[in-house]
Order: structure tokens, then sequence, then C-alpha cells
């Protein structure tokens, strides 16, 4: 049988978007073009503690090494950005946690990969056995340069792949395949001459356009980091615990973003807009059992008491905060560096009778999120 791959790539695009995919996009395995730019991010140390990233090396520019016999990548985008996001409303409560929005519902890395194995499943029911792997942030792979390659957005520089109709607030994954099938070209480059994003980064972690110094990205400091958070970034971290979306909120292209018809990605009310105090009482028992499913159960129970600690020691004085931070004194010496840190932050606050202690900068990310929220959110 001779397949039509013309009509194939469209059939599998229709098979996508049946399965949830707002986008899907095609391209070839060719990223030799970035793997210069990938090894000056290496050399220069952005990536921090994830060794991972080095230890696979140019892998990441090279899709048929993780398949061999891959010739085209399929790109898939799903929408995250749930109802009711809540953005400003958190950030000026700083006694209320901040969780970044992709993390507030289920755990994406599951239920992206089962869909793109469905896809994967689709098209075999099509034209017969074919290699293809589904791969969701899951193996070392430069997924968003796939993404770009594919037509579904281009680059900000925030690093994040932006789409026109929909913003950043979506996830990416890839199907590997050994089908030929014919390839999307990319997109347009919209950003023009603004910077928002780089000039809103709480901790400066933009560093060049499209170059992120993870170790000073309060993403990777309250999930990749393992160790002590360095102080120098611990007040600009205000009342973020998981994640931040800062970047993301001052992106003209975010505010008018659909929000995700997946019921999964809709906010966990034990997770949304929750006070500071309410998490950090939790046990180890109980934080297992509240993030089960979730993608932040796999920081555990130290790095989210570290992080609520250093959210804690950020809030207005108060003094059940302060005697919840000394009873958890000796459970871990990592964590008593921060403990001890907003232990002398909530006592200082007190003697000062301070109220006022959101950084300028949340100020003013606040007021640009309130003029113009995406809808419904």
């Amino acid at each position: 049988m001779t397949l039509d791959f013309q009509q194939l790539a469209s059939d599998i695009k229709q098979w996508g978007k049946a399965l949830g995919f707002q986008h899907v996009g095609i391209c070839d395995v060719d990223l030799s073009k970035h793997e210069a730019q990938l090894q000056r991010w290496l050399d220069a140390g952005y990536h921090g503690e994830m060794d991972w990233m080095a230890r696979h090396g140019m892998m990441r520019a090279r899709p048929a090494e993780l398949l061999p016999g891959t010739v085209r990548v399929i790109s898939v985008r799903m929408n995250y950005l749930p109802p009711e996001a809540g953005f400003a409303q958190t950030l000026k409560q700083p006694h209320q946690a901040y969780i970044s929005r992709y993390a507030l519902g289920r755990d994406y890395h599951k239920l992206v990969r089962n869909r793109l194995k469905q896809l994967g499943q689709k098209i075999e029911q099509a034209v017969g056995s074919f290699g293809y792997r589904p791969f969701v942030d899951s193996a070392p792979i430069l997924e968003r340069p796939l993404a770009e390659k594919a037509g579904l957005g281009w680059t900000g520089k925030h690093s994040l792949i932006l789409s026109e109709d929909a913003g950043s607030w979506f996830f990416l994954g890839e199907l590997l395949i050994d089908l030929p099938l014919p390839v999307d070209g990319p997109v347009e480059n919209q950003c023009g001459k603004c910077v928002a994003c780089m000039t809103s980064c709480p901790t400066q972690a933009i560093v060049a356009e499209g170059v992120i110094d993870a170790r000073r990205c309060i993403s990777y400091l309250t999930i990749e980091l393992d160790g002590v958070i360095p102080e120098e970034f611990r007040e600009a971290m205000g009342n973020r615990i998981y994640g931040c979306d800062d970047c993301q909120l001052v992106c003209p292209y975010n505010r008018a973003a659909d929000v995700t018809s997946e019921q999964d990605y809709h906010c966990r009310p034990q997770l949304y807009q929750q006070d500071l105090l309410t998490l950090f009482q939790w046990d180890e028992a109980t934080f297992q059992k509240q993030t089960e499913g979730s993608a932040i159960r796999r920081i555990g129970h130290i790095k989210w008491l570290r992080n609520l600690s250093v959210a804690i020691g950020n809030a207005p004085y108060d003094p059940s905060l302060l005697d919840a931070l000394i009873e958890r004194k000796g459970l871990d010496s990592m964590l008593d560096e921060h403990l001890d840190w907003a232990i002398t932050r909530q006592q200082e606050k007190r003697a000062a009778a301070s109220v006022d202690i959101l950084p300028n900068k949340t100020k003013r990310l606040i007021r640009i999120v309130e003029k113009g929220l995406p809808r419904d959110a």
C-alpha cells in the first residue's frame, strides 16, 4: 500500500485536536543550528544543579539519537490556563501562597503523554506498524525549538514558546516517528521591541533575549534546587512557593489567552489561594495526600517547607507564623537555615511593626495584571 503522507498529516492534526491538543505541527529533526547556543548556555553554568542538562550533551539537539530511525517530530500543545486563576489576588496577599498556575491541577506529564500515546496508536491503526515514541518533558530533547520549527509559535524573550492566540499558557509534547510526513513552517517572531518579561523578572534571571540563568530563576530555586536558596533571592521570591509566572503575566499575548477546557487542569482547592500557615502545618503524610497526582509532590515535604519558610519570612508579622517557624526547628539542617532566616525576619517586623512588605516589582506586576487579565482568569 502506498501511503498518502499529505493526507495522513492532515488526519493526524485532526486526530490530535480530537484528543485535546489545541495545535499539532510537524517538523524534521535537524536542530544543528541550536547546538552552539546550547553549549554556550551549559558552559556558562546557567543550568545550575540540573546536571542531567550537561550529562546528555548534544543529544538534546539530536532527536534521532533518542529513537533511531526518527525522521519527523509531531509537536503538540495543550492549553492549561485555569478559569479564575486569581493571579493578582494571590500575589497581593502576602499571607497566601502563590503556586505557578500550571501546577494547581493534575500533573501534566502523564495526561499529555497518554494522549500522545493514543495519537500514536491512532496512526498505527491507519498505517500499520511503525516506529514512534512519545515524550513530555521526560527526555533530553529541545522541545521548544522543535515546537517553533513545527509552527506552534515563536520563542519569546523569556525563552517560552508564544502563540498569537494562546500566549504561553500551554504544555508541549512530542511524538517521534519514522514516517516522512510533510513538514510545517515556523511563524514570525512578534515580540518586537517589547521587553516586559525581562524587566519584570523578580530576580533578573533573563540575562539576555531568550537566555535564562536558571540559578536566578524562582522556578528553579523552588523546584529544581535541592539545597539552600541563596539569601540574595529570598526577599524577591515574595509569597511564591512553587514556580513563578511573572514573565508570563506581563506578556501582552497572554492577556487574551483562552482558558483550558481540561477539567484536570483546574485549580485544586487545597492548593489554591491557601494561607501560608495552613500549608506550612501539613505533616509529610498530609503533604503526600494533598499533592497526590500533582507535579508538586516530586519536590518532597522538606523542600515544600523550605519554600514556605521563605514566604513566611517575607510575610507581615504574625505571632502564629513566628510560633510555627520555631516549632519546625530541628527537622532538617538545610530547612533550619531557612527557618532561622524567616524567624529573624518575623522578629524584625514585629519590632518595626512593618505592614507594607510587597517588593516594588510585585506591586508593579499586580497593577499590570489587574489592568489586563486573561479572559475568565
